[in-house]
């Protein structure tokens, strides 16, 4: 008995010991990446500097072109992502804010997201590589229910997620494999070819958002003007009573849904296609920067 205890805590030990070495070998890889990702651009950075800067969903990284604020002269970078919500908006931009990063101006696409406070599974897994290495990122997910077991268990956080930071992506990350997601100053253009053009957003409520807050409470205390807009959708749509909903809470959001007219300026109901998100660009440079 005493020999089968022995056996099954050296394999017990062994197993930890390789749980902490793989967790520290993938965690090393993505520490020493920039060029794949948002989040690892912004965490691996040291500065930035921006005179416009852009946060939300896919609803800000289809219908925001950098190129048009720089031919305006202003350095300009979309950090929308696809997926996230105003969770993972929170926390990008108080990296940002731990780095020194000089901006003038935060756009923050501020709509859908409003209506709940969770955590966008594919986006938040981004930060995880990280949680050790940051006490921000750390308190941000400290109120998780899983907290415990991603912070605590070497290398749980990987295997959780292995579709996203698991070892495909590792593997990726290590020899270098390009991405897209960094093309274009952060903008994704979406095609002409129109997908689904129905939307019915009826089961949405808008909130007291507390990570909206923080944001403005982020850009209040680093001196960043914040431009909060609500992005446009295509005619057939249900619900639309929503984007009113949204700005009795928050009356200053901008309510700019309705600024592109057309659907065949979507891709889908819900997103710009590269022609609508110029026009649409077009109209946010001309109200909210026009010298």
């Amino acid at each position: 008995m005493q020999k089968f205890i022995t056996l099954v805590t050296k394999i017990l030990l062994t197993i930890l010991v390789l749980l902490v070495v793989l967790d520290w070998g993938y965690t090393t890889v993505y520490l020493h990446s920039s060029n794949r990702g948002k989040v690892e651009k912004v965490f691996n950075s040291k500065v930035g500097n921006y005179d416009v800067l852009i946060l939300g969903s896919s609803r800000a990284n289809n219908h925001f072109v950098p190129q048009l604020f720089e031919k305006k002269g202003l350095k300009t970078f979309n950090y929308g992502m696809s997926g996230a919500h105003l969770f993972e908006a929170s926390l990008l931009l108080k990296l940002m804010a731990e780095r020194h990063y000089k901006i003038k101006t935060v756009i923050l696409e501020a709509d859908l997201g409003l209506c709940n406070e969770k955590e966008s599974d594919a986006i938040a897994a981004k930060f995880l590589p990280f949680i050790h290495q940051s006490e921000i990122i750390k308190a941000h997910f400290s109120k998780l229910e899983n907290f415990n077991a991603l912070y605590y268990i070497p290398f749980y956080r990987y295997i959780d997620f292995d579709a996203l930071i698991g070892f495909r992506e590792m593997y990726n990350t290590a020899t270098g494999k390009p991405t897209n997601i960094l093309d274009h100053l952060g903008y994704h253009p979406l095609g002409h070819k129109p997908g689904n053009m129905k939307n019915d957003i009826r089961a949405l409520k808008p909130i007291r958002n507390k990570y909206y807050e923080e944001i403005t409470q982020i850009c209040k205390a680093n001196h960043y003007n914040l431009i909060t807009v609500m992005t446009p959708m295509c005619s057939n749509v249900k619900g639309m009573d929503y984007f009113e909903k949204a700005n009795k809470i928050y009356p200053e959001i901008h309510n700019l849904e309705n600024v592109v007219q057309g659907d065949h300026y979507f891709s889908s109901c819900g997103h710009l296609n590269d022609t609508g998100a110029r026009i649409f660009t077009k109209i946010v440079i001309e109200r909210f920067f026009k010298k």
